[in-house]
Protein backbone atom coordinates (compact mmCIF):
# COMPACT_ATOMS: atom_id res chain seq x y z
CA UNK A 1 0.00 0.00 0.00
CA UNK A 2 1.41 2.95 -1.04
CA UNK A 3 2.10 5.73 1.88
CA UNK A 4 0.33 9.19 1.45
CA UNK A 5 0.82 11.89 2.83
CA UNK A 6 4.50 12.82 2.55
CA UNK A 7 6.86 15.11 0.57
CA UNK A 8 7.31 12.86 -3.09
CA UNK A 9 9.55 15.99 -4.60
CA UNK A 10 13.34 17.32 -4.38
CA UNK A 11 13.96 20.44 -6.02
CA UNK A 12 14.84 18.92 -9.38
CA UNK A 13 11.56 17.31 -9.67
CA UNK A 14 9.70 19.90 -8.08
CA UNK A 15 11.64 22.98 -9.93
CA UNK A 16 13.46 21.26 -12.88
CA UNK A 17 11.86 23.54 -15.52
CA UNK A 18 13.56 26.61 -13.74
CA UNK A 19 16.74 25.15 -13.60
CA UNK A 20 19.50 24.95 -16.28
CA UNK A 21 20.56 22.06 -16.24
CA UNK A 22 21.85 19.42 -18.72
CA UNK A 23 19.53 17.15 -20.81
CA UNK A 24 21.67 14.36 -19.56
CA UNK A 25 21.48 15.12 -15.90
CA UNK A 26 20.18 11.95 -14.17
CA UNK A 27 18.26 12.95 -10.59
CA UNK A 28 20.17 12.17 -7.55
CA UNK A 29 17.61 13.04 -4.76
CA UNK A 30 17.35 12.57 -0.86
CA UNK A 31 13.69 14.63 -0.93
CA UNK A 32 15.53 17.89 -0.09
CA UNK A 33 14.03 21.28 -0.08
CA UNK A 34 10.62 22.23 1.15
CA UNK A 35 12.64 23.25 4.32
CA UNK A 36 10.31 25.65 6.47
CA UNK A 37 9.53 29.33 6.89
CA UNK A 38 9.12 29.61 10.35
CA UNK A 39 7.83 33.37 12.00
CA UNK A 40 9.81 34.64 15.08
CA UNK A 41 7.90 37.57 16.16
CA UNK A 42 9.39 37.59 19.52
CA UNK A 43 12.42 38.02 18.13
CA UNK A 44 11.02 40.87 15.66
CA UNK A 45 10.05 42.44 18.37
CA UNK A 46 12.93 42.56 20.52
CA UNK A 47 14.87 43.92 17.42
CA UNK A 48 12.24 46.94 17.43
CA UNK A 49 9.41 45.78 15.86
CA UNK A 50 6.75 46.56 13.12
CA UNK A 51 7.67 44.23 10.75
CA UNK A 52 7.48 40.92 9.65
CA UNK A 53 10.48 37.95 10.52
CA UNK A 54 10.83 34.47 9.48
CA UNK A 55 13.75 31.63 9.64
CA UNK A 56 14.09 30.26 6.71
CA UNK A 57 15.86 26.64 8.33
CA UNK A 58 17.49 25.25 5.77
CA UNK A 59 18.87 22.62 8.59
CA UNK A 60 16.35 20.36 8.20
CA UNK A 61 17.56 19.44 5.24
CA UNK A 62 18.87 15.72 4.71
CA UNK A 63 22.01 16.39 5.73
CA UNK A 64 21.64 18.99 8.08
CA UNK A 65 22.46 21.91 6.18
CA UNK A 66 21.44 24.11 2.86
CA UNK A 67 24.60 21.81 0.82
CA UNK A 68 21.97 19.12 -0.32
CA UNK A 69 20.54 21.69 -2.48
CA UNK A 70 23.25 23.02 -4.82
CA UNK A 71 24.94 18.95 -4.44
CA UNK A 72 21.57 17.06 -5.68
CA UNK A 73 22.42 19.35 -9.04
CA UNK A 74 26.30 18.67 -8.98
CA UNK A 75 25.76 14.92 -8.40
CA UNK A 76 23.14 14.48 -10.98
CA UNK A 77 24.95 15.91 -13.84
CA UNK A 78 28.01 14.10 -12.82
CA UNK A 79 26.26 10.85 -12.97
CA UNK A 80 25.10 11.62 -15.86
CA UNK A 81 27.49 11.92 -17.72
CA UNK A 82 29.44 8.90 -16.41
CA UNK A 83 31.45 10.31 -13.42
CA UNK A 84 32.15 7.48 -10.99
CA UNK A 85 34.14 10.11 -8.50
CA UNK A 86 33.47 13.45 -7.02
CA UNK A 87 35.77 15.97 -4.90
CA UNK A 88 34.83 18.23 -2.82
CA UNK A 89 37.48 20.99 -0.53
CA UNK A 90 35.16 21.72 3.11
CA UNK A 91 34.52 23.31 6.02
CA UNK A 92 31.87 20.16 6.80
CA UNK A 93 28.85 21.19 5.64
CA UNK A 94 29.94 20.67 1.73
CA UNK A 95 31.81 17.17 2.59
CA UNK A 96 29.04 15.55 4.41
CA UNK A 97 26.43 16.55 1.41
CA UNK A 98 28.87 15.41 -0.98
CA UNK A 99 29.25 11.94 0.59
CA UNK A 100 25.59 11.76 1.04
CA UNK A 101 24.76 12.46 -2.02
CA UNK A 102 28.01 10.09 -3.86
CA UNK A 103 26.58 7.22 -1.80
CA UNK A 104 22.89 7.37 -2.87
CA UNK A 105 24.02 7.77 -6.40
CA UNK A 106 26.97 4.62 -6.12
CA UNK A 107 29.92 6.95 -6.64
CA UNK A 108 32.95 7.34 -4.92
CA UNK A 109 33.67 10.87 -2.80
CA UNK A 110 36.54 12.06 -1.94
CA UNK A 111 36.65 15.18 0.77
CA UNK A 112 39.51 17.86 1.93
CA UNK A 113 39.08 19.37 4.66
CA UNK A 114 41.52 21.86 6.91
CA UNK A 115 43.30 19.75 10.11
CA UNK A 116 41.29 20.41 12.87
CA UNK A 117 39.14 22.93 11.24
CA UNK A 118 35.94 21.21 10.49
CA UNK A 119 33.34 20.34 13.73
CA UNK A 120 32.89 17.23 14.75
CA UNK A 121 29.24 16.34 13.50
CA UNK A 122 30.31 17.30 9.87
CA UNK A 123 33.37 15.15 9.73
CA UNK A 124 31.62 12.26 11.33
CA UNK A 125 28.65 12.38 8.71
CA UNK A 126 31.49 12.56 6.33
CA UNK A 127 32.95 9.20 7.36
CA UNK A 128 29.12 7.80 7.92
CA UNK A 129 28.54 8.15 4.25
CA UNK A 130 31.42 6.15 3.32
CA UNK A 131 33.78 9.34 1.31
CA UNK A 132 37.47 9.44 1.70
CA UNK A 133 38.36 11.98 4.35
CA UNK A 134 41.67 13.86 3.65
CA UNK A 135 43.04 16.18 6.03
CA UNK A 136 44.90 19.50 4.86
CA UNK A 137 48.26 20.75 6.79
CA UNK A 138 46.73 24.44 5.35
CA UNK A 139 43.47 25.93 4.97
CA UNK A 140 40.08 25.96 3.26
CA UNK A 141 41.94 27.91 0.54
CA UNK A 142 44.83 25.36 0.34
CA UNK A 143 42.29 22.29 -0.23
CA UNK A 144 40.43 24.37 -2.58
CA UNK A 145 43.26 24.99 -4.77
CA UNK A 146 44.16 21.00 -4.52
CA UNK A 147 40.74 19.80 -5.47
CA UNK A 148 40.85 22.24 -8.41
CA UNK A 149 43.68 20.97 -9.78
CA UNK A 150 43.19 17.32 -9.43
CA UNK A 151 39.74 17.67 -10.92
CA UNK A 152 41.66 19.45 -14.00
CA UNK A 153 43.81 16.39 -14.45
CA UNK A 154 41.66 13.14 -13.52
CA UNK A 155 38.16 12.13 -14.33
CA UNK A 156 36.50 13.83 -11.25
CA UNK A 157 33.35 15.93 -10.73
CA UNK A 158 34.80 18.82 -8.64
CA UNK A 159 31.46 19.55 -6.57
CA UNK A 160 32.44 22.51 -5.02
CA UNK A 161 30.17 26.09 -5.58
CA UNK A 162 32.36 26.84 -8.31
CA UNK A 163 30.37 23.90 -10.28
CA UNK A 164 27.67 26.16 -11.86
CA UNK A 165 25.32 23.26 -11.04
CA UNK A 166 25.62 23.76 -7.41
CA UNK A 167 24.36 27.53 -7.68
CA UNK A 168 21.28 26.37 -9.81
CA UNK A 169 20.59 24.05 -7.01
CA UNK A 170 20.91 26.14 -4.19
CA UNK A 171 18.73 28.82 -5.60
CA UNK A 172 15.92 26.76 -5.32
CA UNK A 173 15.66 27.96 -1.78
CA UNK A 174 14.58 31.65 -3.32
CA UNK A 175 11.97 29.82 -5.54
CA UNK A 176 10.59 28.47 -1.99
CA UNK A 177 10.73 31.78 -0.02
CA UNK A 178 8.76 33.30 -3.19
CA UNK A 179 5.86 30.73 -3.46
CA UNK A 180 5.50 30.76 0.12
CA UNK A 181 5.15 34.28 0.78
CA UNK A 182 3.26 34.98 -2.24
CA UNK A 183 6.40 37.19 -3.56
CA UNK A 184 9.91 38.33 -2.32
CA UNK A 185 10.51 39.41 1.10
CA UNK A 186 11.94 43.28 1.52
CA UNK A 187 15.14 42.14 2.72
CA UNK A 188 17.22 38.68 3.10
CA UNK A 189 19.85 38.32 4.97
CA UNK A 190 22.15 35.37 5.68
CA UNK A 191 25.55 34.01 6.66
CA UNK A 192 28.52 34.48 4.05
CA UNK A 193 31.51 32.26 3.55
CA UNK A 194 32.45 30.83 0.12
CA UNK A 195 29.77 33.21 -1.23
CA UNK A 196 28.18 30.94 -3.53
CA UNK A 197 24.91 30.91 -1.25
CA UNK A 198 24.21 34.73 -0.97
CA UNK A 199 24.78 34.19 -5.19
CA UNK A 200 22.48 31.33 -5.91
CA UNK A 201 20.10 33.80 -3.88
CA UNK A 202 20.11 36.77 -5.91
CA UNK A 203 19.85 34.40 -9.00
CA UNK A 204 17.14 32.56 -8.29
CA UNK A 205 15.13 35.69 -6.72
CA UNK A 206 16.07 37.71 -10.21
CA UNK A 207 15.17 34.56 -12.13
CA UNK A 208 11.49 34.19 -10.52
CA UNK A 209 10.52 37.68 -10.62
CA UNK A 210 11.32 38.12 -14.37
CA UNK A 211 8.74 35.41 -14.49
CA UNK A 212 6.12 35.95 -11.71
CA UNK A 213 7.22 39.95 -11.02
CA UNK A 214 7.53 39.21 -7.44
CA UNK A 215 9.82 41.99 -6.69
CA UNK A 216 13.33 41.79 -5.96
CA UNK A 217 15.01 41.85 -1.69
CA UNK A 218 17.68 43.61 -0.68
CA UNK A 219 20.62 41.43 0.71
CA UNK A 220 22.45 41.61 3.60
CA UNK A 221 25.46 39.21 3.65
CA UNK A 222 26.91 38.82 6.75
CA UNK A 223 30.46 37.70 7.75
CA UNK A 224 31.95 36.82 11.29
CA UNK A 225 34.81 39.59 11.92
CA UNK A 226 37.61 37.29 11.89
CA UNK A 227 36.82 36.13 8.44
CA UNK A 228 35.32 39.19 6.66
CA UNK A 229 37.33 39.29 3.00
CA UNK A 230 34.63 40.94 1.71
CA UNK A 231 34.05 43.30 4.26
CA UNK A 232 37.71 44.33 4.31
CA UNK A 233 38.61 44.44 0.65
CA UNK A 234 41.27 41.34 0.57
CA UNK A 235 42.11 38.35 1.27
CA UNK A 236 42.43 36.95 4.91
CA UNK A 237 44.94 34.31 5.72
CA UNK A 238 44.34 33.07 8.60
CA UNK A 239 40.67 33.16 8.88
CA UNK A 240 39.54 32.45 12.64
CA UNK A 241 36.27 32.06 13.84
CA UNK A 242 34.03 29.99 16.13
CA UNK A 243 31.83 30.35 12.69
CA UNK A 244 33.66 27.13 10.85
CA UNK A 245 31.01 27.23 8.33
CA UNK A 246 32.12 30.38 7.16
CA UNK A 247 35.74 30.34 8.32
CA UNK A 248 36.99 31.40 4.63
CA UNK A 249 39.71 33.86 3.58
CA UNK A 250 39.37 33.93 -0.27
CA UNK A 251 35.74 32.57 -1.27
CA UNK A 252 35.46 31.72 -4.82
CA UNK A 253 32.24 33.53 -5.54
CA UNK A 254 33.35 36.54 -3.80
CA UNK A 255 33.13 39.06 -6.53
CA UNK A 256 29.72 37.95 -7.55
CA UNK A 257 28.46 38.08 -3.91
CA UNK A 258 29.57 41.33 -3.98
CA UNK A 259 28.07 42.46 -7.14
CA UNK A 260 24.80 40.87 -5.89
CA UNK A 261 24.46 42.69 -2.69
CA UNK A 262 25.18 45.98 -4.89
CA UNK A 263 22.48 45.14 -7.28
CA UNK A 264 19.86 44.40 -4.31
CA UNK A 265 21.03 47.40 -2.75
CA UNK A 266 21.67 45.76 -0.04
CA UNK A 267 25.72 45.45 1.85
CA UNK A 268 27.90 42.67 3.53
CA UNK A 269 29.12 43.19 6.84
CA UNK A 270 30.81 41.43 9.62
CA UNK A 271 29.76 40.86 12.96
CA UNK A 272 31.93 39.82 15.94
CA UNK A 273 32.09 35.57 17.22
CA UNK A 274 29.99 36.95 20.48
CA UNK A 275 27.20 38.60 18.48
CA UNK A 276 26.99 35.05 16.65
CA UNK A 277 27.33 33.09 19.65
CA UNK A 278 24.23 35.51 21.66
CA UNK A 279 22.02 34.80 18.26
CA UNK A 280 22.74 31.22 18.34
CA UNK A 281 21.19 31.39 21.73
CA UNK A 282 18.33 33.45 20.82
CA UNK A 283 17.44 31.12 18.74
CA UNK A 284 17.36 28.38 20.70
CA UNK A 285 15.05 30.16 23.09
CA UNK A 286 12.89 29.97 19.57
CA UNK A 287 13.09 26.46 19.84
CA UNK A 288 15.41 26.93 16.30
CA UNK A 289 18.78 25.27 17.49
CA UNK A 290 21.36 26.02 14.20
CA UNK A 291 24.96 25.77 13.94
CA UNK A 292 26.88 29.14 14.76
CA UNK A 293 27.48 30.51 11.21
CA UNK A 294 24.14 30.22 10.81
CA UNK A 295 23.22 32.38 13.46
CA UNK A 296 25.43 35.23 11.34
CA UNK A 297 22.63 36.10 8.89
CA UNK A 298 20.57 37.17 12.07
CA UNK A 299 23.08 38.49 13.71
CA UNK A 300 24.32 41.16 11.84
CA UNK A 301 20.53 41.92 11.12
CA UNK A 302 20.54 42.88 14.62
CA UNK A 303 23.54 45.09 14.68
CA UNK A 304 21.96 46.93 10.93
CA UNK A 305 19.20 47.89 13.45
CA UNK A 306 21.24 49.12 16.93
CA UNK A 307 23.51 50.97 14.27
CA UNK A 308 20.15 52.67 12.08
CA UNK A 309 21.51 50.98 9.34
CA UNK A 310 17.99 49.38 8.90
CA UNK A 311 14.44 51.49 8.65
CA UNK A 312 12.00 47.71 8.58
CA UNK A 313 8.80 49.45 9.61
CA UNK A 314 6.13 47.51 7.66
CA UNK A 315 8.56 45.14 6.20
CA UNK A 316 8.78 41.41 5.49
CA UNK A 317 12.24 40.22 6.44
CA UNK A 318 13.72 36.66 5.71
CA UNK A 319 16.21 34.80 7.64
CA UNK A 320 18.34 31.99 6.35
CA UNK A 321 19.82 30.05 8.87
CA UNK A 322 21.95 27.63 7.31
CA UNK A 323 22.52 24.69 9.13
CA UNK A 324 21.09 22.28 12.19
CA UNK A 325 22.80 22.69 15.39
CA UNK A 326 23.75 19.10 15.80
CA UNK A 327 26.58 19.70 12.88
CA UNK A 328 28.40 21.70 15.72
CA UNK A 329 27.56 20.45 19.38
CA UNK A 330 31.02 20.40 20.76
CA UNK A 331 30.15 24.77 20.77
CA UNK A 332 26.92 23.61 22.83
CA UNK A 333 28.64 21.11 25.52
CA UNK A 334 32.31 22.42 25.59
CA UNK A 335 30.57 25.65 27.22
CA UNK A 336 27.45 24.41 29.45
CA UNK A 337 27.80 23.68 33.26
CA UNK A 338 27.74 19.90 34.98
CA UNK A 339 24.07 18.92 35.20
CA UNK A 340 22.77 18.47 38.43
CA UNK A 341 23.16 14.99 39.95
CA UNK A 342 20.22 13.94 42.08
CA UNK A 343 19.66 10.53 44.23
CA UNK A 344 16.23 8.81 42.68
CA UNK A 345 14.40 11.11 45.75
CA UNK A 346 11.27 12.90 45.44
CA UNK A 347 11.79 15.39 48.11
CA UNK A 348 15.32 15.72 46.40
CA UNK A 349 13.36 16.45 42.91
CA UNK A 350 11.25 18.88 44.57
CA UNK A 351 13.51 20.74 46.20
CA UNK A 352 15.84 21.01 42.88
CA UNK A 353 13.16 21.79 40.79
CA UNK A 354 10.82 23.96 42.32
CA UNK A 355 12.58 25.97 45.29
Amino acid sequence: MPLTGLPTLGVLQRYGHLLNLPDYTQPVTLLEGSTPLIPARRLAEELGGGFELYIKFEGLNPTGSFKDRGMTAAVSEAVGRGATAVICASTGNTAASAAAYAARAGLRAIVLIPAGKVATGKLAGSVAYGAQVVQIQGSFDDALSMVVAISQKHPIALVNSLNPYRLEGQKTAAFEICDSLGRAPDLLCLPVGNAGNISAYWLGFQQYHALHGSGLPRLLGVQAAGAAPLVLGYPVEKPETVATAIRIGRPARGEQALQAAEESGGRICAVSDDEILTMQRRLASEGIWVEPASAAGLAGLAAQIRQAELDLRGQQVVAVCTGHGLKDPDIITGRMAAPVVLPPDMAALEEAILA
